[in-house]
């Protein structure tokens, strides 16, 4: 893919700090990312699979919530509540969707279908291609 075929959905920087905790910036937003305790960690932070489904799960909330308000229903109270796991050698997401009564299940059947197509989810299903170098050194 060539430059101008590119578009950039996002950009981060992460400095590695003391131990296995890393200062992450996006934008105007710092944040820590660390292991838990358990795994040698000082537990500063969300562990990089907390990150992923955390992201996965933001994207749907907003998704939703962006598509409710423009047909005018009414989600509260509304949670994404998401499960990273492995079997043997594969992974998946359980994502489970929770909201509020006034919900029908034709609108719940049309949150399903949207919660497929959301960003995340797409770049996620997807076999994402990631390329790694090295900077020139200094």
């Amino acid at each position: 893919m060539t430059t101008h075929d590119s578009k950039l959905l996002a950009a981060a920087v992460v400095e590695s700090q003391t131990g296995y905790t890393q200062s992450i910036r996006t934008g105007k937003h710092h944040f820590q990312a660390d292991e838990p305790a358990a795994l040698g960690g000082a537990d500063q932070g969300p562990a990089p699979y907390q990150l992923l489904v955390g992201s996965l799960g933001a994207c749907t909330a907003i998704t939703l919530k962006m598509y409710a308000a423009r047909k005018g229903w009414e989600l509260n109270p509304f949670t994404v509540k998401l499960k990273l796991l492995r079997e043997d050698d594969v992974e998946r997401v359980e994502r489970v969707l929770s909201v509020g009564p006034a919900v029908t299940e034709e609108q719940k059947a049309r949150l399903l279908e949207i919660a497929a197509k959301t960003p995340v989810t797409l770049t996620l299903s997807r076999a994402l291609r990631i390329d790694t170098s090295f900077a020139p050194t200094p």
